[in-house]
């Protein structure tokens, strides 16, 4: 058992606190110290080493990215992207996935506004020239 723990004598000024290899309380003798049962690993456990990771499939970020530009180009390079990560296990599933979203919304959106370019001035001559029902021309 440690002995008990016994104050200091009060110092000289200019005299070090503590000799070399003197510590006050003995439970910090030198080289030994009280480890918290937290910070020791489970019975034959190992600590969690982290491997490497699987490289971001190429054609996933080049379908986000363009999927803003030229949306096609999107939905194309995220279906093949798709394909290469299943058959790969790379990571950017969720990088395609964007991408292809995107690029049929922003798709859908193009094509609706091309047809209402189209049927909005069809709609608005072929009122123009009736009144009251009669043609006018």
């Amino acid at each position: 058992m440690s002995e008990p723990y016994t104050p200091p004598e009060p110092q000289q000024p200019g005299q070090p606190r503590y000799q070399q290899g003197q510590y006050p309380d003995p439970q910090y003798q030198q080289g030994q110290y009280q480890q918290s049962p937290y910070s020791q690993t489970p019975s034959g456990a190992q600590p969690y080493q982290y491997g490497p990771t699987a490289p971001t499939n190429v054609l996933a970020i080049v379908a986000l990215v363009s999927a803003f530009f030229i949306p096609v180009a999107g939905i194309v390079c995220g279906h093949l992207a798709l394909g290469q990560i299943k058959r790969t296990g790379e990571n950017g599933r969720g990088l395609a996935l964007a991408g292809l979203i995107i690029g049929y919304v922003l798709t859908a959106l193009i094509l609706l506004l091309i047809v209402l370019a189209i049927v909005i001035p069809i709609f608005i001559l072929g009122t123009v020239g009736t009144v009251n029902g009669v043609e006018t021309f």
